[in-house]
C-alpha cells in the first residue's frame, strides 16, 4: 500500500507545475464563415487573450476571397472577437482555408463553413495541421472528428479535472470501487454537460469554476486528514461523492463548449462527439496513471508515512489558490 502512495505522490508532483491561475490557459479559437448572400460571408474570428494582447494568430482566407470592410474587433470573455464581411470570386468548396502561425502554439482552432442553404463544413486545425480543403460535401464524419477532438484537448489541458480524478485515485484504492466511481464522476458529469448545453440550465461561467476548484480542496481536505479520519461517506460511498462533484464538472465542459459553440443542424452529434472526446481524454489520462505506478514499482523508493497527508496540503493549496483567482474574475 506504501508502494502505492509514493508512486501517486510522485504523480501529483510531476502534475502540479502544469498549473497556473485558471487551469484551462489552452483555449481553442474559433473562425466562424457564414454565408448571407452568394459567396458572401459573415466571418467571426474569436482568438484567446493574453492579457491585453491577443493571441498573434490570424485566419488566411483562399486566394478567391477578400475583406470587404474594416474589421470591428470587441474584447469579452478572455477573448478578441473580430467581426468582418467577406466576398469571395466563387464558392468555397475545394479551397484552402487556413491560420497563419498556428504552428507556433499550443492552441487549436475549430473552423465552422454555414453555407446560405444550412450545410455545415467544421474541421479542427492544429499546430501540426493548419489548413484544410473546404469540402463540396459535409459529413458526419467532419463533426465527430473536430468536437472529439476538442473533448480531448479539454480534458487533457483541464489540469484541474485531472487533479480531481487523481484525488479519487488516492482516495479509492480497490479497483472495483475506483472504477464504481469513476463511471459515476463520468455519468454526473454527461447529465450538466448536456443539460447546460442544450439550455435547460445557466449558471455564470466564473462561480461554476471557482466551485469545480472547491471540490479538489475538499477531496484533498480528506487526504490530508489521514484515512482512519476521513468522513464516512467518502470511505463508504465514494461514487456519490464523485457523482456529486461531477455535476459541476459538466457544467465546467459546458462552459468550455459554449465559447466554441455547435454546429445549429448537428447538435445531438457534435455534443456527443464532445462527450466521448472528454471521456477518451479522461481514460487516457487514468491508464497513463495506472502504467506510471506499475513503472515505478521497479524504482527503490521509500517516502515517510506522513506523505499522502503532505500530497492533501499540496493540492488543497494549488486548488485554494484557483478558488480565489476564479472568484476575483467574478467579481
Amino acid at each position: 500500500m506504501r508502494r502505492l502512495w509514493i508512486q501517486l505522490n510522485l504523480l501529483a508532483l510531476l502534475l502540479l507545475p502544469a498549473t497556473n491561475i485558471l487551469a484551462h490557459e489552452v483555449r481553442p479559437s474559433f473562425l466562424e464563415l457564414r454565408e448571407t448572400a452568394p459567396n458572401f460571408y459573415l466571418m467571426t474570428w474569436k482568438v484567446p487573450a493574453l492579457g491585453d494582447y491577443r493571441l498573434g494568430i490570424t485566419p488566411h482566407l483562399p486566394d478567391s476571397c477578400r475583406v470587404i470592410n474594416q474589421p470591428v474587433w470587441t474584447q469579452a470573455g478572455g477573448a478578441f472577437v473580430e467581426h468582418a464581411q467577406v466576398g469571395c470570386d466563387r464558392t468555397l468548396e475545394g479551397q484552402v482555408l487556413a491560420v497563419d502561425r498556428l504552428d507556433a502554439t499550443l492552441t487549436d482552432v475549430l473552423v465552422r463553413i454555414e453555407t446560405a442553404d444550412g450545410l455545415v463544413r467544421s474541421a479542427r486545425l492544429t499546430p501540426t495541421s493548419t489548413s484544410f480543403v473546404v469540402p463540396a460535401q459535409p459529413g458526419p464524419m467532419m463533426v465527430i472528428r473536430a468536437y472529439t477532438g476538442l473533448g480531448v484537448e479539454h480534458i487533457l489541458f483541464g489540469v484541474d479535472h485531472l487533479l480531481f480524478v487523481l484525488c479519487l485515485m488516492f482516495l479509492v484504492h480497490e479497483i472495483r470501487k475506483l472504477l464504481a466511481t469513476v463511471t459515476a464522476f463520468t455519468l454526473a458529469h454527461s447529465i450538466t454537460l448536456a443539460a447546460a448545453t442544450l439550455g435547460f440550465v445557466r449558471v455564470p461561467a466564473a462561480p461554476v469554476e471557482a466551485t469545480i476548484a472547491l471540490s479538489i480542496v475538499f477531496l484533498a481536505r480528506e487526504l490530508s486528514r489521514g484515512e482512519s479520519l476521513r468522513s464516512a461517506v467518502t470511505q463508504s460511498y465514494p461514487w456519490l461523492v464523485a457523482f456529486s462533484f461531477g455535476l459541476l464538472h459538466g457544467l465546467g465542459f459546458a462552459g468550455a463548449l459554449a465559447e466554441v459553440g455547435l454546429p445549429q443542424r448537428e447538435i445531438p452529434l457534435a455534443l456527443f462527439a464532445f462527450n466521448i472526446g472528454v471521456e477518451l481524454g479522461q481514460l487516457a489520462f487514468i491508464i497513463a496513471v495506472l502504467l506510471l505506478v506499475r513503472a515505478f514499482r521497479f524504482l527503490p523508493l521509500r517516502m515517510p508515512s506522513w506523505s499522502p497527508v503532505a500530497a492533501g496540503y499540496v493540492i488543497g493549496t494549488v486548488a485554494a489558490f484557483w478558488v480565489f483567482a476564479r472568484l476575483s474574475v467574478a467579481a
